[in-house]
């Protein structure tokens, strides 16, 4: 919000210099000594911020998600900059909320004798921070502006907060907030009479500047965080003293003191090494705990079958499984014999035949006399998988195995706009058992669908899910079924470890013979205008052939409020039937559809008759259909990387070689020109994902629908930080292992911290 304010000169990494190399884990594993078990400060923490600063202030921090004296602690400045030093004002941007700190140059005061100003007074002030300048202007009646002035002295210096504007082409704060500080960071004045903000600056004089909101500014959060950490005197800290000898950590409340009022630049390491380490030894200690208390709970164990379901399957396979899904098939069997439940995440790339591999544990578990559900995050995706899976089985689809003994087991599409005759039949074989494979979306989750045996509980596309959605369908079932999370977006290492910690990993990197290569172009119609006509033509060309292809818009239609949002769907169909692709069979495809008929395109789609699909990211994931070679992204600098690779992955299925052109209009050398550069030189999703990672934050590449746990993490940066995760991960593991029931009330309270939080941002999501 302030990026135009100086950091301190130098200020160091801050990440303790001990954490560069991760620590052996022989190291990481040593057992504490006998402790004396002792009252921590969480309850401190926990206390919500009105008990503190009284309920006006702390409804004004609510904009910025700070409900308790721990989110306060845990809001950090932006940046540092001392009270000796300057913004930079060369480079502000009209429109922009600005924080700036600076020097008066000159104030003066005007009667305004016409208008509707008329009998009030204008106060032009300008401060500078030596080579810019920025001009200030208030409006009021004389004793206001002659107080302002006398605030406003030529060489006083102060924080000035507001929009930044524009006047006759120069840029203007208009009535901005403001104080006026000292050498050392004391407040001496302000924008008011009655400013008494105290001291907004450490005893170096080292000033934070704070995330803030128009009614909130940054002085006014220092002051607060100033009076909650004076609250916090006393408080035992949470870890044990043989875990912050080993990572080589300050005390907590020395932490927090020491990034909100610093002394030395080395005081600011120290703290956020703290709060960072915190962090990830939290998510870590409540991730293994998950672990640790799902290995104790009991699940049916359901191990592979000789002659049974499975077996028929395998036998009418048309294609040899790779060497990764056999291995993977047989992990999952191992997981699934055992008397405790399976809880495993299967990722993979793009066209690597996840379906297959869950497919084979579902058949498994029916083997055993038990059903399964697939969870899709849409109607579209629930129904592709329907179809996929009803066409791999053949014939054993509609036997009753559960009983007539038979080979085959049926299959239920189970969507919330399914009509109520056909929702009653589909909840009748589900309650029956007649179904043992239940494919849907959310209407699993509601209490009018009830199974007879739920044995294993598969989720795909987990990003899109929270973790209480995912508990919501394993509560259906009357012993903890079997869990298995699929995503086909790449998790590079220290994600998955972190973000989805609670489960065993299994990764598909070997794409099945037979799938044809795709090259990317990238077209820029912005600067080869021709381009734009010879992408259609190559679609043309593609038709010819006898294949199908894929038009992809960012939005359905013109109704988005935003005028800039991008090509939408409609009106590229309209454009294309009318145009270049008159003649062809063309077809649209978007949420808004009826079910009805979102089924009936994506049928005629998958048999052949219809040659171009355009379509909205509906078709990002599952879509399977081997004829279609070409793929056209229209403005693809609205999405992001893994949507491309995911959107591009439903090309080039099948044995013909396959073409995406990624339809640009933005400049060379932008963040958004190079991400479609990245998507361009590499198929390689986990490289893709690397950058995006590295281009985003985590929450942002994870999905904003996350929950609980798996929400945006706060001060750490997984591919930065991958050696702190890692080691809090073996420190964590070693705390559970000497201490397994959380008799530490320290550790208990970080464990219970963390899935508070989760909670709480589960209940704002729903």
């Amino acid at each position: 919000m302030t990026p135009h304010l100086r950091l301190v000169p130098d200020l160091p990494e801050p990440r303790p210099k001990k954490l560069a190399k991760r620590p052996s884990a022989k190291k990481a594993a040593e057992r504490p000594p006998a402790q004396f078990w002792r009252t921590t400060g969480f309850t401190r923490l926990a206390v919500p911020l009105a008990g503190v600063l009284g309920g006006k202030t702390a409804k004004a921090f609510e904009a910025l998600k700070v409900k308790t004296v721990g989110d306060l602690m845990l809001h950090l400045p932006r940046r540092y900059v001392s009270g000796t030093e300057l913004s930079d004002l060369r480079n502000l941007t009209e429109g922009e909320e600005v924080t700036v700190l600076a020097q008066v140059r000159h104030a003066s005061v005007h009667a305004m004798n016409s208008g509707r100003g008329a009998g009030k007074f204008r106060l032009q002030a300008v401060i500078t921070d030596g080579p810019g300048t920025l001009n200030l202007t208030f409006f009021g009646a004389r004793h206001l502006v002659d107080y302002w002035q006398a605030q406003l002295r030529p060489g006083a210096r102060g924080i000035f907060a507001g929009k930044v504007g524009a006047f006759q082409g120069q840029p203007q704060l208009t009535h901005p907030d403001f104080v006026i500080i000292d050498e050392h960071g004391n407040v001496i004045g302000g924008a008011q009479r009655n400013v008494d903000l105290g001291k907004v600056a450490g005893a170096s004089g080292r000033i934070g500047l704070y995330p803030a909101t128009a009614k909130l500014r940054t002085w006014t959060i220092a002051n607060c965080v100033s009076l909650t950490l004076d609250s916090l005197t006393g408080m035992e800290d949470p870890l044990p003293e043989w875990v912050r000898r080993q990572a080589d950590l300050i005390d907590q409340q020395t932490a927090y003191r020491s990034v909100h009022r610093p002394d030395t630049e080395a005081d600011v390491v120290a703290g956020l090494a703290r709060i960072q380490f915190d962090e990830a030894f939290g998510l870590q200690l409540a991730m293994a705990r998950r672990r640790a208390v799902t290995s104790t709970v009991g699940a049916v164990p359901r191990p592979r079958v000789d002659g049974g379901l499975l077996d028929a399957f395998d036998a009418r396979l048309p294609f040899e499984l790779t060497e990764g899904q056999r291995e993977i098939g047989d992990q999952l069997f191992a997981d699934l014999a055992r008397p405790h439940p399976m809880q495993r995440l299967l990722q993979g790339e793009v066209g690597s035949g996840k379906t297959v591999v869950a497919l084979r544990a579902m058949l498994t578990v029916v083997d055993n006399g038990g059903q399964t559900a697939l969870l899709a995050p849409t109607e579209v995706l629930a129904a592709q998988h329907h179809r996929t899976i009803t066409g791999m089985l053949g014939d054993l689809v509609g036997a009753d195995l559960l009983t007539s003994g038979g080979i085959g087991t049926g299959v239920t599409l189970v969507t919330g706009s399914l009509s109520a005759g056909r929702r009653r039949e589909a909840s009748l074989a589900v309650a029956s058992g007649a179904a043992g494979i239940v494919i849907g979306t959310h209407a699993l989750l509601t209490s009018g669908t009830q199974f007879a045996d739920l044995g294993l509980v598969v989720v795909d596309e987990q990003h899109r899910f929270g973790v209480e959605q995912r508990a919501a369908l394993v509560a259906k079932a009357a012993q903890r079924p079997h869990t298995l999370v699929m995503t086909a977006t790449p998790i590079p290492r220290t994600v998955a470890m972190t973000v989805f910690g609670d489960l065993e990993t299994s990764t598909l990197t070997q794409v099945p013979a037979g799938r044809a290569e795709v090259s990317t172009v990238v077209v820029d119609y912005q600067s080869h205008p021709s381009w734009l006509a010879r992408t259609w033509q190559r679609v043309i060309e593609e038709v010819a052939e006898g294949r199908q292809a894929y038009v992809v818009c960012p939005r359905i239609s013109d109704g988005s409020a935003d005028d800039d949002a991008g090509a939408a769907v409609e009106d590229v169909y309209a454009q294309l039937t009318e145009g270049p692709l008159r003649g062809l069979r063309v077809a649209m495809l978007h949420g808004r559809l009826a079910a009805d008929e979102k089924d009936e395109v994506m049928g005629r789609f998958v048999a052949g008759t219809i040659d171009v699909l355009i379509a909205t990211t509906v078709i990002e994931v599952g879509v399977d259909v081997a004829n279609a070679a070409a793929m056209v992204i229209c403005d693809a600098d609205r999405f992001g990387i893994s949507q491309l690779h995911q959107l591009r992955g439903r090309i080039g299925r099948g044995a013909h070689p396959g073409v995406c052109l990624l339809l640009t209009s933005t400049p060379p050398g932008t963040p958004a020109a190079e991400r479609l550069a990245a998507v361009a030189r590499t198929r390689d999703g986990f490289r893709l994902a690397k950058v995006d990672l590295e281009q985003r934050r985590e929450g942002d590449v994870l999905g904003a629908d996350q929950s609980g746990i798996r929400s945006g993490l706060r001060h750490l940066r997984v591919l930065e930080d991958e050696d702190l995760i890692l080691f809090a991960r073996d420190l964590a593991t070693a705390c559970l292992e000497s201490d397994p029931d959380l008799a530490d009330p320290g550790l208990a309270d970080i464990v219970d911290s963390v899935e508070l939080r989760a909670a709480g941002d589960w209940l704002e999501r729903s």
